[in-house]
C-alpha cells in the first residue's frame, strides 16, 4: 500500500512539475512576442538614426522582415506544437538575425565584433532548421557533416579572421594584427567552405525532397527554397570579392528567406482548418460506411491518398489486409509511420501512413478515436476473411497432400508390384517352352492369363491414383486418351496455349474423367463435347452430354470430392441437367494468363 502511494504521490509530483513547466514556457513566449516587435523595430530606428530616412533602402526593409517571419512563425508554432523543435529553433533564427542586424549598427566596439560574428552564426542555426525539418532532428550522419562545415566557418575560422581584419570604426575587438593579407586569406577559405557546403546541403536536401511520398514533397518545398536562398547568397558572396554588385539577386535571396518560415507557418494553419475534416468524418460515419469506404474517409479526412488500414486478427496474432490476406507493418526506414489503434485495452487495427501526419498528432489522435466503432466492425469482417482465407489455404494443402501422395503410390506401384507381375509373366512364358504334360500346360497358361488382368486391373488403380501421362506429356494428350476410351464418341476442344500448372491440369483431368464415367454409367447419351479453354486468366472446363438429365444438381457423393478440388484452387463447379435435356457440367478456375 505505501508503494501504491509514493507511486501516486509520484505521478502527481511529475505532473505538477510539467504543468509548472509549460506555464513558464508559455509565459516566456508571451514576453517574446513584443520583444521581436521590439527588435524589428530598434533595426529601423537605428537605420534612421545614423542615416536618416533615406537610409532605409528596400534591402534594410527585407532583412528586418526576415528576422520577424522567423521570429514570429516560430512562436506561433512552438505554441501550436510544443513537442517539436522546429517552433523554437524558428524562434532562435529569427532573434538571432534581428540581433545581427542590430549589432552591426553599434558605435561599441564589442557589440559591433558580436554583430559581425552572429552574421555567419545564424546561417548555422538557418541550416540546422532546414536539416532538422519537418521533426527538429538530425539523423543521418550527413546531416551532421553539413552543420559542421558551416560552423567550421562561423566559428573557429571566423575568429581566426576576426585576429587579423581591421574594420575602421567602431573597431574590431578582437582585433590583434591588423593584417589584410592573412585576413583575406582566411576569408577566401570561408567562402570557398561556404560555396562547398551549401551545394552539398542543396543537393542533400533536393534527394531528401526526390525520395518523399507526395504529401511531404509538398511539406518540403520551404525547405528546398531556403537551401536554394543560401547557395545563391554564398555564391553572391563570393561574387561580391570581385567587386560585382548583385543588389536584386540579394533581394531574391531576402524574398526566399522570407518565404521560408511562411510557407511552413501556411502548412500549420492549413493543418489547423484540416480539423474541420473530422466533423465531416463523424457525418460520414454516421451512414455507417462499408471498410473500402472507411479506409477512404479516413483517408481525406488525414489528407492522406496512400493511407492503408491494416486489421488485427487475434486467432493468428497476425496482422491482415481487409480481404482476409496476411499483411507485414513496415518497418524502420520503409518511408511510411504506423499508428497503431486500440479499444479497451485491444489492438484493433492499424494505419499505415505519410510520415508527414506525425507532425500533427492531435489529428491523428481525433481521426481514430472518431472511427473507433467503425474500425472496429471492419476488423471483425477481415478477421472472418482472414478464417475463411486460412480455409481455403487449409483445403488447397490437403489437395496438394493428397496429390502428392497419390503420385507417390502411382509411382510405387509402378516401379514395384507392376514389374514384379511383368517379371512373374515372363517367366511363366519361360515355363511354358519346357516339356510338360497337358494339364500342367493348362494350368500355366491359366496363371498367365490371371498375371494379365491382375496387370491391367494394378494399371488401371494406378492410373486413378495419379495420371502421370499428365505430368508427362500434358493436359491435351491426357484429354485425347480420356476420349478414345469413352463408352461414347467424345468431341474434345482443348485450347490453352502453353503447359498449366500441374494442380490445375490434374483437376482438370479428373474432373473430364469422373464425369464421362457418369455419362456412362447414367445419362443414357450417345454423344458427349469436352471443352478446355483458357481466357482472360481462367480456364473453364466444359462437359455436355445429350443424355437424359435429372443430374444430382447438389453435387452428390460423386463429384463432391471434385468440386473441392476445383474450389481450392480458388474456382467453382456448376451444373445444369434439366429432365430430358442432358447435363452440362462447367467449372471456372483462376488461372494466370
Amino acid at each position: 500500500m505505501a508503494t501504491s502511494e509514493a507511486l501516486v504521490v509520484g505521478t502527481d509530483a511529475t505532473h505538477s512539475h510539467q504543468r509548472a513547466r509549460d506555464l513558464r514556457t508559455r509565459w516566456f513566449r508571451r514576453v517574446l512576442w513584443p520583444l521581436v516587435a521590439v527588435g524589428g523595430v530598434g533595426v529601423l530606428a537605428m537605420t534612421v538614426a545614423d542615416g536618416g530616412l533615406d537610409a532605409v533602402d528596400t534591402t534594410t526593409v527585407l532583412a528586418v522582415l526576415v528576422g520577424l517571419a522567423f521570429a514570429g512563425s516560430g512562436l506561433y508554432a512552438w505554441g501550436r506544437r510544443p513537442e517539436n523543435r522546429l517552433g523554437p529553433l524558428m524562434t532562435v533564427v529569427g532573434c538571432t538575425y534581428l540581433v545581427w542586424q542590430i549589432l552591426v549598427q553599434s558605435q561599441s566596439s564589442f557589440l559591433f565584433t558580436a554583430g559581425i560574428w552572429l552574421s555567419d552564426a545564424w546561417v548555422v542555426l538557418f541550416v540546422l532548421f532546414l536539416l532538422s525539418f519537418p521533426d527538429g532532428r538530425l539523423t543521418p550522419t550527413i546531416d551532421f557533416a553539413i552543420v559542421a562545415m558551416f560552423a567550421t566557418v562561423a566559428l573557429p575560422l571566423e575568429l581566426l579572421w576576426l585576429l587579423f581584419f581591421d574594420p575602421g570604426e567602431p573597431g574590431n575587438a578582437l582585433l590583434v594584427w591588423s593584417n589584410a593579407d592573412a585576413a583575406g586569406y582566411v576569408d577566401w577559405i570561408q567562402r570557398a567552405l561556404i560555396v562547398t557546403a551549401s551545394v552539398v546541403l542543396a543537393v542533400t536536401l533536393s534527394r531528401r525532397w526526390i525520395s518523399a511520398s507526395p504529401p511531404l514533397r509538398r511539406a518540403l518545398v520551404p525547405v528546398l527554397a531556403g537551401s536554394a536562398a543560401i547557395l545563391l547568397g554564398s555564391v553572391l558572396v563570393v561574387l561580391s570579392k570581385f567587386q560585382v554588385d548583385f543588389e536584386a539577386a540579394t533581394w531574391v535571396v531576402q524574398g526566399a528567406l522570407i518565404a521560408t518560415p511562411l510557407v511552413i507557418l501556411t502548412g500549420i494553419l492549413r493543418s489547423r482548418l484540416a480539423w474541420s475534416s473530422v466533423g465531416e468524418l463523424f457525418v460520414e460515419l454516421r451512414a455507417d460506411p462499408g471498410p473500402a469506404e472507411l479506409r477512404d474517409a479516413l483517408a481525406r479526412a488525414l489528407r492522406d491518398p496512400s493511407l492503408e488500414l491494416a486489421y488485427w486478427v487475434p486467432q493468428f496474432r497476425s496482422w491482415a489486409e481487409l480481404n482476409g490476406r496476411a499483411m507485414e507493418l513496415p518497418g524502420d526506414g520503409s518511408g511510411r509511420e504506423t499508428k497503431v489503434i486500440e479499444r479497451d485495452g485491444a489492438r484493433v487495427a492499424a494505419l499505415v501512413h505519410d510520415p508527414a501526419l506525425v507532425d500533427e498528432p492531435e489529428l491523428l489522435d481525433a481521426v481514430t478515436a472518431a472511427a473507433g466503432i467503425a474500425l472496429e466492425n471492419a476488423q471483425l469482417q477481415a478477421e472472418l476473411r482472414a478464417r475463411l482465407e486460412e480455409l481455403r489455404g487449409s483445403r488447397a494443402r490437403i489437395v496438394d497432400a493428397g496429390h502428392t501422395e497419390r503420385k507417390r503410390l502411382e509411382r510405387n506401384l509402378h516401379d514395384g508390384a507392376q514389374q514384379r507381375l511383368i517379371a512373374l509373366s515372363l517367366e511363366l512364358g519361360l515355363l511354358e517352352g519346357l516339356e510338360a504334360d497337358p494339364e500342367t500346360r493348362r494350368r500355366l497358361d491359366l496363371a498367365r492369363r490371371e498375371v494379365a488382368i491382375s496387370l491391367e486391373e494394378l494399371r488401371d488403380v494406378a492410373h486413378g491414383l495419379h495420371p502421370a501421362v499428365v505430368s508427362g506429356h500434358g493436359l491435351e494428350v491426357a484429354l485425347e486418351q480420356l476420349a478414345a476410351r469413352a463408352p461414347i464418341p467424345v468431341r474434345l476442344n482443348v485450347a490453352v496455349g502453353s503447359r498449366l500448372p500441374e494442380r490445375l491440369e490434374v483437376a482438370a483431368f479428373y474432373l473430364v474423367s469422373e464425369s464421362l464415367a457418369n455419362i456412362g454409367k447414367h445419362a443414357k447419351a450417345t454423344s458427349a463435347i469436352v471443352e478446355v479453354v483458357r481466357k482472360d486468366g481462367q480456364v473453364t472446363v466444359d462437359v455436355v452430354d445429350d443424355g437424359i438429365g435429372g443430374a444430382d444438381t447438389e453435387l452428390g457423393s460423386g463429384l463432391r470430392g471434385l468440386a473441392d478440388r476445383v474450389e481450392a484452387l480458388g474456382g467453382q463447379l456448376r451444373i445444369w441437367s434439366p429432365k430430358g435435356g442432358g447435363t452440362r457440367l462447367r467449372a471456372e478456375i483462376p488461372c494466370a494468363s
